[in-house]
């Protein structure tokens, strides 16, 4: 029996949510989880690709202006096919797939095609713009009744179906796709009796860092968006419940809204102080200055593992040399227990966190995350005098603490577990953004994040002076607002606490 015992053969139509990755619903995430084959439409965020498995087929058939895409048969056939081939596909839509998504013709030609499939709900486009923009769809004092509309109907009907003398009469309406017949749609409700004074917005690009959100009187709007230059994906909400958004507007009120980060941690490692950003409304570019690799020498990391019962204490510095140090134990079949005899230091709760998880219990912790408190924290816990130390960490680590451990009395053996490296270049989508000045804060983990971001400026052929010049530096602790320093940058914000929790508080504290 296999995990995907009855799943062979079938299609899950499942809803990306609209806007961000954030408003994936746990249904879906756990079959893009599963998924063979992926089939996603331009307007579901690429973010919701890293849900899938790395083998997972990935067909993209959204359209896109300049680029037509593949026809509504023609994607029919494909789901078809890859079914029939005993694959698990998921046609991943963005907002929910039955509305306005095409989704019911998708379904209608798997059933005619005897191809199993199930329908996973997602966030429609006009609950998450109403949410996002602080909107209402429903309020008991205002607004009783809603309805959904298209504005851009299917070409190939004989005559419009949208009946704007009932729309009129009620209370919230909300355009999908509508952008470009704004003007016509103003006008024909308010042809059909609506007050021209009613209150109405356009949200373009709801719950991403770019949300745009224009408010005016129905009869104005359609000048006032195209003075704001709002182009699709948008949604229009007509009704009463629009007054109440400057009191309900959250989203764009979050401290890093339309501010945009580069997040320099190394690939992989990332993903938390990303979504601490994401979280406050930043829109996050990674741009890893900094790759980890196996040491170039690791005869020296293996034969300290070899004979940890000589140690006294073990100090972690990074949760990189905790993962180094238990990748190796583990290659000689040992575990936490290889430890038993030694005291174990952490450096910061990132890294004790990790050596939990590998069901190691620091024994000691300092408040702080510097040499000079780890000094104290061990003196605290009976002094160094004569003891074996062994320090896992970087090839490239600063010599302050091996120095200040000597300094106590200790026999201190410093062995690379890791290398730091500088990758060969920075993504376009970093470099194009600091060439066009839409960057504001850029993060550095470490001293070696900031050297190498340097110099991948540079490979670039962006002049770090004129390529930052616009843009304020985050710290996560005095070492590297010093290395900072000493390149002629000067940080703008510090962390106190020297977490990337720590650093996020001190960027907005900035902000």
């Amino acid at each position: 029996m296999s995990d995907r015992d009855g799943l062979e053969g079938l299609v899950v139509l499942a809803g990306a949510g609209a806007g961000s990755s954030a408003l994936v619903t746990a249904e879906a995430a756990k079959w893009l989880s599963r998924a063979e084959v992926v089939v996603y439409d331009r307007l579901a965020d690429p973010a919701c690709l890293r849900l899938t498995a790395p083998h997972a087929e990935r067909i993209d058939v959204g359209k896109t202006p300049g680029r037509s895409g593949p026809d509504q048969g023609q994607i029919n056939a494909l789901l078809i096919r890859r079914a029939r081939a005993g694959r698990l596909v998921v046609r991943l839509k963005g907002g929910d797939p039955l509305v306005f998504g095409r989704g019911g013709e998708e379904a209608e030609a798997l059933a005619a095609a005897g191809v199993a499939f199930r329908i996973v709900p997602g966030v429609t486009a006009a609950a998450a713009a109403a949410a996002c923009a602080g909107i209402p769809l429903t309020d008991r004092r205002c607004a009783s009744s809603v309805a959904l509309v298209t504005g851009h109907e299917d070409p190939a009907k004989a005559a419009e179906a949208v009946d704007f003398d009932a729309l009129a009469r009620v209370d919230t309406v909300v355009f999908y796709m509508g952008v470009k017949r704004l003007a016509d749609i103003a006008q024909r409700l308010i042809a059909a009796g609506r007050d021209p004074a009613t209150p109405a917005a356009v949200v373009a690009s709801a719950g991403t860092p770019g949300q745009r959100t224009v408010v005016a009187a129905l009869g104005d709007l359609p000048a006032r968006a195209a003075e704001a230059g709002i182009r699709p994906p948008a949604v229009t909400i007509v009704g009463e419940v629009v007054r109440l958004r400057e009191k309900l507007r959250w989203f764009e009120r979050l401290p890093l809204f339309g501010r945009t980060v580069l997040v320099t941690r190394p690939a992989g490692q990332a993903e938390g102080l990303s979504a601490a950003l994401a979280d406050l409304a930043a829109a996050v570019i990674e741009a890893p200055a900094v790759e980890i690799a196996p040491p170039a020498d690791a005869g020296a990391a293996e034969e300290a593992v070899g004979r940890l019962g000589e140690f006294d204490l073990v100090v972690f510095t990074s949760v990189n040399g905790v993962e180094a140090f238990a990748a190796r134990c583990r290659a000689r079949g040992l575990d936490g227990r290889a430890l038993s005899g030694a005291k174990v230091a952490a450096i910061g709760p990132a890294t004790a966190a990790k050596l939990r998880a590998a069901f190691i219990e620091p024994d000691i912790v300092p408040e702080r995350f510097t040499t000079a408190d780890l000094g104290e924290a061990l003196a605290a816990a009976g002094g160094l005098d004569g003891r074996r130390v062994l320090l896992a960490r970087a090839d490239i680590a600063a010599e302050a603490l091996p120095e200040a451990l000597a300094a106590s009395g200790a026999e201190v053996e410093d062995v690379a577990f890791y290398r730091t490296l500088c990758p060969a270049s920075l993504p376009s989508e970093a470099v194009e953004a600091l060439r066009a000045g839409r960057v504001d804060w850029a993060t550095f983990t470490s001293s070696s994040s900031v050297t190498n971001f340097l110099a991948l400026l540079g490979r670039a052929g962006l002049d770090p002076s004129a390529a930052l010049a616009g843009v304020r530096l985050a710290a996560i602790g005095p070492v590297t607002a010093e290395t900072l320093s000493a390149r002629g940058l000067t940080p703008a914000a510090v962390a106190e606490v020297h977490t990337t929790g720590g650093m996020v508080a001190a960027l907005v504290a900035a902000t």
